[in-house]
């Protein structure tokens, strides 16, 4: 007779019993990584933390994060090109927002989790 495998969610003598993942293209992996390049900056991961709390031009996110304006535009162009913001033409001002929650959850749990370490 064998033993039952465990259920997700038991503990056993090594610990809880997780769920296994499945396995990932190649391409979805090289997509992820390619997003937390984009992330991997510490003004872009400002800038997803603003923008999380509402849509902003790029002079609000320079006045908040007192940067220079050049170096905000340089870094909404790779948050752009990595899909992570929008940006929308509005009178002679783009108006630049997340493209999805999951972003900015991404961020914030990086943040809190560096934040439980200290």
């Amino acid at each position: 007779m064998t033993a039952a495998s465990p259920l997700p969610g038991e503990v056993h003598s090594e610990g809880p019993v997780k769920p296994s993942t499945p396995v990932q293209s190649p391409a979805t992996l090289a997509g992820a990584g390619e997003l937390l390049r984009a992330l991997a900056a510490p003004v872009r991961i400002a800038i997803v933390l603003q923008l999380r709390d509402a849509d902003r031009c790029v002079h609000e996110l320079v006045d908040a994060l007192d940067v220079a304006q050049p170096l905000i535009s340089q870094h909404l162009r790779v948050l752009k090109a990595a899909g992570v913001v929008h940006g929308e033409r509005r009178g002679r001002e783009v108006v630049y927002r997340l493209v999805d929650d999951h972003l900015a959850h991404i961020v914030v749990d990086a943040v809190a989790h560096v934040q439980e370490g200290s």
